[in-house]
C-alpha cells in the first residue's frame, strides 16, 4: 500500500513538473524519491526501537533545505504561529520581548498596552515558571513557545523581581507587532517614520503616518529602514509608489522558471511626489528594505544614508502543503531599475568553514542611476552618505555583553515612579557614580584590555624560555604601566556609557516610542539627515553626478 501510494504521488509530481524541470530530470527525481521511501520503509520494519517518523522526517526536510539557502524553509503544522508572525506581524501571546541572560529568561521589553504590561509584568522580571512548569532549564525559544497560545486563554506566570517572587495571571491576546513603532515630527518641518517590517499592513501604515504628519507641517521626510529584515515584496513596491510617479519600474524578478519572471510597476498617482526624502539603512536592512532603498536610489528620488545593507536579493513564495504545512521557496532573484542585483552571498559556493562565499570582486558590476550616478551590484545597497558604524570601546562592549546596564537599571527603577520626558531625560552625576560602584563591585567581572590579554600570551611564551629571567623586571614594569584601571576607564568612556543607561531607563517608562525619541539626541544618522534635508544645494548635489 505504501509503495502504491508513493508511486501515485510520484507520477503526479512528475507530470506536473515536466514543464518546469524538463524530461532529463525525471529519472533523477524518481530515483531519489524512491530511495527516501525505501529508507522510511526499512526503518519502520527493522529499526530496534519504534522510530519517531514525524520527527525524523522533519529533520530530514530541514537538512535538505539547509543545503539550498537560509530562506527556503519548511513550516510544520506546529510552526504556524511562526509563519503567521512572519507574514502578518501577529501572534497569540502576552506581548513582551524576552531574552536569555546568564542562563535565565527575562522580560526585557513589555509592549505598551499589551497584556504583559497591563497585567503588571515589567522589564527586568525573571521568568521562574509558566503554568507551574519550571523554566530554569528552558531555552528562551522554549519559554517563548510556552507564552504563546490562543487569544482569550489565560496563563499563570511566576517571576522574580528584586528579592521577591510574584505571580501574574495574564490573558493572551492576538498581538500585532506594529509596522511603524514610531513616527513624529522631529522639528517643525521634518517628518520621521520608522518601519520595522514589511507585513501585509506595512504600506497602509506608512501612508497613514505620513498623511498625518503632512497635516502637522511636513516639508521633508525621513524613512527609517534600519534593522528592517524585509517581508512582502508587494508592500515594498507600494511604499515606493508613495514617492515616485505612476508607471515607473520599481523592481523585476528573474528565476529558473520563466513564469516567475515579472516586472513590478507603480500603479497609483504618488501622494508625495516632490518631497525631499532621506532613507536610513544599516547592515541589518535586507530584502524588501533593499528594494525600497535601491529603487529610490536608482531613480535618484531619495538620499540613502547609513551603512551598507545586508545584501539579500532573493525572492520567496510560500506554497501550501498537505496536513496544514507550508513550504517557503526561493523562486527568483530581484533586480532594481538600473539592472543590479544586491545579492551578496553565493550559497552554493562554500568556504572551508562551510559559510557561503561572498560574490567575487571580479564579478561586481557598475550600473547607472537615472541621473547617471554609479551604483554597484553584489554588495547590498551602498549608501550615498556612508556613516561609520559606532565602535564602542572594549570596556563599553564588555559592559553590554555582561548585561550590566540592564541589571543596574532593574535596581535603579525599583525606587522611582517617573522620569522626565524622553527628549529631556538626562542621567544625574550621582547615578553614574552609583553605576561605577555597581560595576566595580561585581565579583564576576575581571576587567582587562586587549593589550593586557596579548601581553599575558607573550608572557606565557617567554616564561618557557630561559632568557626570560634576564628581562623579567623590565617586562613586569611594562605590564604594570599597561594595566587597565577600571575606575579610570569608566570615567574615560562615560560619554559612550551614559546614553546607553539613559536609553534603558527611558524604555522602562516610555517603552519603544520613548527609546526611539531619546536615541535621536545621540544619533549621527539623524543629525546628518536633518542637515542634508535642510540644505537644498547639498541634497541636489548628492543626487546628481
Amino acid at each position: 500500500m505504501i509503495k502504491f501510494y508513493f508511486f501515485l504521488i510520484t507520477s503526479l509530481f512528475i507530470v506536473q513538473s515536466k514543464e518546469a524541470f524538463g524530461q532529463s530530470r525525471e529519472f533523477e527525481i524518481l530515483k531519489n524519491l524512491e530511495l527516501i521511501d525505501q529508507v522510511h520503509e526499512h526503518l519502520e520494519l527493522y529499526f530496534v526501537d519504534e522510530p519517531q517518523t514525524g520527527k525524523i522526517s522533519k529533520v530530514a526536510i530541514d537538512a535538505m533545505l539547509k543545503e539550498l539557502d537560509p530562506y527556503t524553509v519548511f513550516y510544520h503544522e506546529s510552526n504556524m504561529e511562526d509563519y503567521r508572525l512572519m507574514t502578518t506581524g501577529e501572534y497569540g501571546g502576552i506581548g513582551a520581548l524576552i531574552r536569555s541572560i546568564k542562563g535565565a529568561t527575562y522580560i526585557v521589553e513589555p509592549y505598551e498596552g499589551k497584556p504583559a504590561q497591563t497585567s503588571g509584568l515589567k522589564a527586568g522580571d525573571k521568568i521562574i515558571s509558566i503554568e507551574g512548569v519550571q523554566m530554569a532549564a528552558k531555552t528562551s525559544e522554549e519559554v517563548s513557545t510556552a507564552l504563546k497560545g490562543p487569544k482569550g486563554s489565560s496563563i499563570k506566570i511566576e517571576v522574580e523581581r528584586g528579592n521577591s517572587v510574584k505571580m501574574f495571571n495574564v490573558e493572551r491576546e492576538q498581538i500585532k507587532i506594529p509596522d511603524v513603532p514610531y513616527s513624529g515630527m522631529i522639528d517643525d518641518e521634518i517628518a520621521y517614520v520608522k518601519l520595522s517590517s514589511f507585513s501585509q499592513t506595512a504600506f497602509q501604515s506608512v501612508q497613514s503616518e505620513y498623511q498625518k504628519l503632512q497635516d502637522e507641517g511636513m516639508r521633508y521626510a525621513i524613512l527609517d529602514l534600519r534593522n528592517n529584515g524585509g517581508g512582502l515584496l508587494f508592500e515594498a513596491v507600494k511604499i515606493v509608489n508613495l514617492f515616485v510617479p505612476k508607471g515607473e519600474l520599481v523592481v523585476y524578478t528573474k528565476g529558473r522558471v520563466e513564469k516567475e519572471n515579472r516586472e513590478f510597476i507603480t500603479r497609483e498617482v504618488p501622494l508625495f511626489p516632490d518631497i525631499p526624502l532621506v532613507v536610513l539603512i544599516n547592515e541589518n536592512s535586507a530584502s524588501a528594505s533593499e528594494i525600497v532603498a535601491g529603487s529610490l536610489q536608482d531613480m535618484d528620488r531619495a538620499v540613502i544614508i547609513g551603512q551598507q545593507s545586508f545584501g539579500k536579493g532573493l525572492v520567496q513564495r510560500t506554497y501550501d502543503l498537505k496536513y496544514g504545512s507550508k513550504l517557503k521557496v526561493t523562486i527568483s532573484k530581484y533586480y532594481t531599475p538600473s539592472g543590479r542585483c544586491v545579492q551578496r552571498l553565493e550559497y552554493y559556493d562554500r568556504n572551508m568553514d562551510n559559510t557561503p562565499e561572498e560574490i567575487s570582486d571580479s564579478l561586481i558590476r557598475t550600473f547607472k542611476t537615472k541621473n547617471g550616478r554609479d551604483v554597484i551590484d553584489g554588495r547590498g545597497i551602498v549608501p550615498d552618505v556612508q556613516l561609520i558604524k559606532k565602535a564602542y570601546s572594549e570596556l563599553t562592549s564588555e559592559i553590554i555583553i555582561n548585561d550590566f546596564i540592564f541589571e543596574f537599571v532593574n535596581q535603579y527603577v525599583a525606587d522611582i515612579d517617573s522620569i522626565s520626558r524622553p527628549e529631556e531625560f538626562e542621567l544625574e552625576e550621582n547615578v553614574y557614580n552609583d553605576f561605577i560602584s555597581y560595576v566595580e563591585n561585581r565579583p564576576d567581572f575581571e576587567y582587562s584590555t586587549t593589550v593586557e590579554k596579548k601581553l599575558l600570551e607573550i608572557k606565557e611564551i617567554l616564561e618557557k624560555d630561559s632568557a626570560y629571567s634576564d628581562i623579567k623586571s623590565e617586562f613586569l614594569t611594562l605590564e604594570k604601566k599597561l594595566k587597565g584601571d577600571l575606575i579610570t576607564d569608566l570615567e574615560r568612556y562615560k560619554i559612550e556609557i551614559v546614553p546607553l543607561i539613559e536609553n534603558e531607563i527611558v524604555a522602562r517608562f516610555y517603552f519603544q516610542k520613548g527609546k526611539t525619541v531619546h536615541s535621536f539626541s545621540f544619533s549621527d544618522a539623524m543629525n546628518q539627515s536633518k542637515r542634508i534635508l535642510k540644505s537644498s544645494s547639498e541634497y541636489s548635489k548628492l543626487l546628481n553626478p
